[in-house]
Protein backbone atom coordinates (compact mmCIF):
# COMPACT_ATOMS: atom_id res chain seq x y z
CA UNK A 1 0.00 0.00 0.00
CA UNK A 2 1.26 3.46 -0.92
CA UNK A 3 0.33 5.85 1.87
CA UNK A 4 -0.49 9.52 1.34
CA UNK A 5 -1.70 11.97 4.00
CA UNK A 6 -0.95 15.65 3.47
CA UNK A 7 -3.78 17.19 5.50
CA UNK A 8 -7.00 16.46 7.39
CA UNK A 9 -9.53 17.22 4.66
CA UNK A 10 -8.48 15.93 1.22
CA UNK A 11 -10.60 13.18 -0.33
CA UNK A 12 -10.29 10.04 1.77
CA UNK A 13 -9.57 6.71 0.05
CA UNK A 14 -8.48 4.30 2.82
CA UNK A 15 -8.83 4.35 6.60
CA UNK A 16 -8.54 2.19 9.70
CA UNK A 17 -11.76 2.33 11.73
CA UNK A 18 -11.61 0.96 15.27
CA UNK A 19 -13.98 -1.65 16.65
CA UNK A 20 -16.13 -1.96 19.77
CA UNK A 21 -16.57 -5.73 19.42
CA UNK A 22 -15.45 -7.65 22.55
CA UNK A 23 -14.85 -4.33 24.26
CA UNK A 24 -14.60 -5.87 27.73
CA UNK A 25 -16.35 -5.07 30.97
CA UNK A 26 -16.93 -1.57 32.29
CA UNK A 27 -13.60 -0.49 33.79
CA UNK A 28 -13.18 0.49 37.40
CA UNK A 29 -12.42 4.09 38.29
CA UNK A 30 -8.81 3.02 38.93
CA UNK A 31 -8.56 1.51 35.44
CA UNK A 32 -9.90 4.56 33.60
CA UNK A 33 -7.59 6.80 31.57
CA UNK A 34 -9.62 10.02 31.48
CA UNK A 35 -11.99 12.10 33.65
CA UNK A 36 -15.03 11.75 31.38
CA UNK A 37 -14.91 7.96 31.55
CA UNK A 38 -14.60 8.21 35.33
CA UNK A 39 -17.65 10.48 35.44
CA UNK A 40 -19.76 7.91 33.61
CA UNK A 41 -18.38 4.95 35.55
CA UNK A 42 -19.42 6.64 38.78
CA UNK A 43 -22.84 7.58 37.38
CA UNK A 44 -23.56 4.09 36.04
CA UNK A 45 -23.89 5.50 32.51
CA UNK A 46 -20.71 4.06 30.95
CA UNK A 47 -21.49 2.89 27.39
CA UNK A 48 -22.27 -0.73 26.60
CA UNK A 49 -20.72 -2.75 23.79
CA UNK A 50 -23.87 -3.23 21.70
CA UNK A 51 -24.60 0.51 21.55
CA UNK A 52 -21.01 1.40 20.65
CA UNK A 53 -20.82 -1.32 17.99
CA UNK A 54 -23.99 0.04 16.41
CA UNK A 55 -22.54 3.56 16.39
CA UNK A 56 -19.29 2.42 14.75
CA UNK A 57 -21.19 0.41 12.15
CA UNK A 58 -23.08 3.58 11.22
CA UNK A 59 -19.73 5.27 10.52
CA UNK A 60 -18.57 2.29 8.45
CA UNK A 61 -21.71 2.56 6.32
CA UNK A 62 -21.06 6.25 5.61
CA UNK A 63 -17.44 5.54 4.65
CA UNK A 64 -18.50 2.75 2.31
CA UNK A 65 -21.14 5.04 0.78
CA UNK A 66 -18.26 7.26 -0.38
CA UNK A 67 -16.18 4.30 -1.67
CA UNK A 68 -13.60 4.53 1.11
CA UNK A 69 -11.64 1.32 1.76
CA UNK A 70 -12.22 0.49 5.44
CA UNK A 71 -9.85 -1.66 7.48
CA UNK A 72 -10.91 -2.91 10.93
CA UNK A 73 -8.61 -4.22 13.68
CA UNK A 74 -8.49 -7.93 14.35
CA UNK A 75 -10.52 -8.62 17.49
CA UNK A 76 -8.64 -8.89 20.76
CA UNK A 77 -10.94 -10.43 23.34
CA UNK A 78 -12.08 -8.06 26.10
CA UNK A 79 -10.02 -5.13 24.80
CA UNK A 80 -11.10 -1.59 24.00
CA UNK A 81 -10.01 -1.09 20.37
CA UNK A 82 -12.23 1.85 19.50
CA UNK A 83 -9.67 4.62 19.27
CA UNK A 84 -7.52 3.72 16.26
CA UNK A 85 -6.04 7.24 16.14
CA UNK A 86 -4.19 6.73 19.43
CA UNK A 87 -2.02 3.85 18.33
CA UNK A 88 -0.58 5.07 15.02
CA UNK A 89 -0.65 7.81 12.41
CA UNK A 90 0.30 8.51 8.82
CA UNK A 91 2.07 11.66 7.66
CA UNK A 92 2.91 11.91 3.95
CA UNK A 93 3.95 8.32 3.09
CA UNK A 94 5.23 7.35 6.55
CA UNK A 95 3.41 5.06 8.99
CA UNK A 96 4.39 5.94 12.56
CA UNK A 97 3.63 3.71 15.53
CA UNK A 98 2.69 5.76 18.57
CA UNK A 99 4.40 5.46 21.93
CA UNK A 100 1.29 5.05 24.06
CA UNK A 101 0.19 3.88 27.47
CA UNK A 102 1.88 0.49 28.04
CA UNK A 103 -1.44 -1.27 28.66
CA UNK A 104 -2.47 -0.49 25.07
CA UNK A 105 0.58 -1.79 23.20
CA UNK A 106 -1.29 -4.91 22.07
CA UNK A 107 -3.71 -2.80 20.03
CA UNK A 108 -1.08 -2.14 17.36
CA UNK A 109 -0.73 -5.88 16.78
CA UNK A 110 -4.38 -6.01 15.75
CA UNK A 111 -3.61 -3.94 12.63
CA UNK A 112 -0.36 -5.71 11.79
CA UNK A 113 -2.04 -7.14 8.69
CA UNK A 114 -2.40 -3.56 7.42
CA UNK A 115 1.18 -2.64 8.33
CA UNK A 116 2.40 -5.71 6.42
CA UNK A 117 1.12 -4.14 3.17
CA UNK A 118 3.36 -1.06 3.66
CA UNK A 119 6.98 -0.75 2.55
CA UNK A 120 8.96 -1.60 5.74
CA UNK A 121 11.25 1.37 5.07
CA UNK A 122 8.21 3.60 5.53
CA UNK A 123 7.26 2.20 8.96
CA UNK A 124 8.66 4.00 12.00
CA UNK A 125 8.75 3.46 15.75
CA UNK A 126 10.25 5.87 18.27
CA UNK A 127 13.65 4.61 19.47
CA UNK A 128 13.09 5.38 23.16
CA UNK A 129 10.33 4.71 25.67
CA UNK A 130 10.80 8.28 26.92
CA UNK A 131 9.41 9.60 23.61
CA UNK A 132 5.64 9.89 24.04
CA UNK A 133 3.03 10.80 21.42
CA UNK A 134 -0.43 9.74 20.29
CA UNK A 135 -2.13 10.32 16.96
CA UNK A 136 -4.89 12.47 18.43
CA UNK A 137 -2.28 15.09 19.32
CA UNK A 138 -0.87 15.30 15.80
CA UNK A 139 -2.65 17.19 13.03
CA UNK A 140 -1.15 17.58 9.56
CA UNK A 141 -2.04 20.74 7.67
CA UNK A 142 -0.11 20.82 4.41
CA UNK A 143 3.22 22.53 5.24
CA UNK A 144 2.46 22.39 8.97
CA UNK A 145 2.40 19.65 11.56
CA UNK A 146 0.49 20.77 14.66
CA UNK A 147 1.21 18.82 17.85
CA UNK A 148 -0.58 19.04 21.18
CA UNK A 149 1.62 18.59 24.23
CA UNK A 150 1.77 19.40 27.94
CA UNK A 151 4.66 21.32 29.49
CA UNK A 152 3.61 21.17 33.13
CA UNK A 153 6.14 19.94 35.68
CA UNK A 154 3.71 17.19 36.70
CA UNK A 155 3.78 15.59 33.22
CA UNK A 156 5.15 12.24 34.52
CA UNK A 157 2.20 11.91 36.91
CA UNK A 158 -0.46 13.28 34.55
CA UNK A 159 -2.15 10.34 32.81
CA UNK A 160 -4.13 12.65 30.51
CA UNK A 161 -0.87 14.15 29.17
CA UNK A 162 -0.14 11.87 26.24
CA UNK A 163 2.49 13.68 24.14
CA UNK A 164 5.68 15.18 25.54
CA UNK A 165 8.27 17.49 24.03
CA UNK A 166 10.51 14.51 23.25
CA UNK A 167 7.67 13.28 21.07
CA UNK A 168 7.51 16.66 19.36
CA UNK A 169 11.25 16.58 18.69
CA UNK A 170 11.03 13.04 17.30
CA UNK A 171 8.36 14.06 14.78
CA UNK A 172 10.58 16.98 13.78
CA UNK A 173 13.41 14.58 12.92
CA UNK A 174 11.11 12.59 10.62
CA UNK A 175 9.85 15.68 8.77
CA UNK A 176 12.64 18.27 8.60
CA UNK A 177 10.93 20.11 5.75
CA UNK A 178 7.68 20.66 7.66
CA UNK A 179 6.88 23.51 10.05
CA UNK A 180 6.26 21.71 13.33
CA UNK A 181 4.31 23.80 15.84
CA UNK A 182 3.52 22.52 19.33
CA UNK A 183 0.62 23.67 21.51
CA UNK A 184 0.66 23.48 25.32
CA UNK A 185 -2.80 22.17 26.29
CA UNK A 186 -4.83 22.31 29.48
CA UNK A 187 -5.15 18.99 31.30
CA UNK A 188 -7.37 17.87 34.16
CA UNK A 189 -8.03 14.44 35.62
CA UNK A 190 -10.82 15.92 37.77
CA UNK A 191 -12.96 17.92 35.33
CA UNK A 192 -13.49 16.75 31.72
CA UNK A 193 -14.62 20.25 30.72
CA UNK A 194 -11.13 21.49 31.59
CA UNK A 195 -9.30 18.63 29.90
CA UNK A 196 -8.06 18.80 26.32
CA UNK A 197 -7.06 15.15 26.17
CA UNK A 198 -5.59 15.55 22.68
CA UNK A 199 -5.17 18.49 20.31
CA UNK A 200 -8.11 17.23 18.24
CA UNK A 201 -10.30 17.63 21.35
CA UNK A 202 -9.93 21.42 21.11
CA UNK A 203 -8.95 22.09 17.47
CA UNK A 204 -9.35 20.62 14.00
CA UNK A 205 -9.17 22.00 10.44
CA UNK A 206 -12.26 21.50 8.29
CA UNK A 207 -13.22 22.43 4.74
CA UNK A 208 -10.73 24.37 2.61
CA UNK A 209 -9.56 27.04 5.05
CA UNK A 210 -11.62 26.73 8.22
CA UNK A 211 -11.27 25.12 11.63
CA UNK A 212 -13.13 24.27 14.83
CA UNK A 213 -11.45 25.58 17.98
CA UNK A 214 -11.88 25.84 21.76
CA UNK A 215 -9.88 28.76 23.11
CA UNK A 216 -9.84 27.51 26.70
CA UNK A 217 -8.22 24.25 25.63
CA UNK A 218 -4.90 26.06 25.19
CA UNK A 219 -2.75 26.38 28.32
CA UNK A 220 -0.56 28.90 26.49
CA UNK A 221 -2.78 31.52 24.85
CA UNK A 222 -0.05 32.19 22.27
CA UNK A 223 -0.89 28.86 20.65
CA UNK A 224 -4.51 29.87 20.23
CA UNK A 225 -3.44 33.27 18.85
CA UNK A 226 -1.13 31.58 16.35
CA UNK A 227 -4.07 29.61 14.92
CA UNK A 228 -6.30 32.70 14.83
CA UNK A 229 -3.64 34.50 12.81
CA UNK A 230 -3.10 31.52 10.50
CA UNK A 231 -6.74 30.73 9.72
CA UNK A 232 -8.35 34.12 10.31
CA UNK A 233 -10.89 34.61 13.08
CA UNK A 234 -13.74 34.72 10.57
CA UNK A 235 -12.86 31.16 9.50
CA UNK A 236 -12.93 29.68 13.00
CA UNK A 237 -15.93 28.05 14.67
CA UNK A 238 -15.48 28.63 18.41
CA UNK A 239 -16.95 25.97 20.67
CA UNK A 240 -17.93 26.29 24.32
CA UNK A 241 -16.72 24.17 27.23
CA UNK A 242 -19.86 22.07 26.99
CA UNK A 243 -19.36 21.60 23.26
CA UNK A 244 -15.76 20.56 23.83
CA UNK A 245 -17.01 18.13 26.49
CA UNK A 246 -19.37 16.67 23.86
CA UNK A 247 -16.37 16.47 21.44
CA UNK A 248 -17.58 18.94 18.78
CA UNK A 249 -14.05 19.44 17.40
CA UNK A 250 -13.60 15.69 16.92
CA UNK A 251 -15.62 15.21 13.74
CA UNK A 252 -14.05 13.53 10.70
CA UNK A 253 -13.56 14.78 7.14
CA UNK A 254 -14.11 12.54 4.12
CA UNK A 255 -13.35 15.47 1.82
CA UNK A 256 -13.16 19.25 1.93
CA UNK A 257 -16.92 19.36 1.39
CA UNK A 258 -18.01 16.20 3.27
CA UNK A 259 -17.77 15.47 6.99
CA UNK A 260 -19.11 12.86 9.40
CA UNK A 261 -20.50 14.51 12.52
CA UNK A 262 -22.53 13.57 15.59
CA UNK A 263 -26.24 14.11 15.02
CA UNK A 264 -26.65 16.19 18.19
CA UNK A 265 -24.08 18.82 17.18
CA UNK A 266 -26.83 21.11 15.92
CA UNK A 267 -24.97 24.44 16.11
CA UNK A 268 -21.82 23.04 14.50
CA UNK A 269 -23.64 21.06 11.82
CA UNK A 270 -25.68 24.14 10.86
CA UNK A 271 -22.48 26.19 10.54
CA UNK A 272 -20.88 23.52 8.37
CA UNK A 273 -23.90 23.34 6.07
CA UNK A 274 -23.97 27.13 5.83
CA UNK A 275 -20.43 26.85 4.46
CA UNK A 276 -21.57 24.32 1.83
CA UNK A 277 -20.15 21.28 3.59
CA UNK A 278 -22.24 18.11 3.41
CA UNK A 279 -22.78 16.73 6.91
CA UNK A 280 -23.33 12.99 7.29
CA UNK A 281 -24.88 12.71 10.74
CA UNK A 282 -24.37 9.60 12.87
CA UNK A 283 -25.16 8.70 16.48
CA UNK A 284 -21.92 8.72 18.47
CA UNK A 285 -22.92 10.03 21.89
CA UNK A 286 -22.21 6.73 23.64
CA UNK A 287 -18.64 6.51 22.38
CA UNK A 288 -18.21 10.18 23.32
CA UNK A 289 -18.58 9.15 26.97
CA UNK A 290 -14.98 7.87 26.76
CA UNK A 291 -13.66 11.33 25.78
CA UNK A 292 -13.21 10.47 22.12
CA UNK A 293 -15.29 10.78 18.98
CA UNK A 294 -15.02 10.38 15.20
CA UNK A 295 -11.46 11.55 14.57
CA UNK A 296 -10.25 9.51 17.54
CA UNK A 297 -11.71 6.28 16.16
CA UNK A 298 -10.39 6.69 12.60
CA UNK A 299 -6.81 6.58 11.28
CA UNK A 300 -6.52 7.66 7.62
CA UNK A 301 -4.09 5.86 5.34
CA UNK A 302 -4.67 7.43 1.93
CA UNK A 303 -6.11 10.77 0.85
CA UNK A 304 -5.97 12.19 -2.69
Amino acid sequence: MKLNIQNETSRLRAVVLGTAVSNGNTPTVEEAYDPKSIEHIKAGTYPIESDMTEEMNAVARVLEKYDVKVFRPEIIKNCNQIFARDISLVIEDKFIKSNILPDREKEIKAIQYVIDTIDPKKVFKAPSEEIHFEGGDIIIHNDYIFIGTYKGEDYPDCIVARTNMKGVEYIKTLFPNKIVKEFDLNKSMENPRDNALHLDCCFQPVGKNKAIIHKEGFRDIKGYEFLVDLFGKENLFHITKDEMYDMNSNIFSIAEDIVISEKNFIRLNTWLRNHKITVEEVPYAEIAKQEGLLRCSTMPLIRD
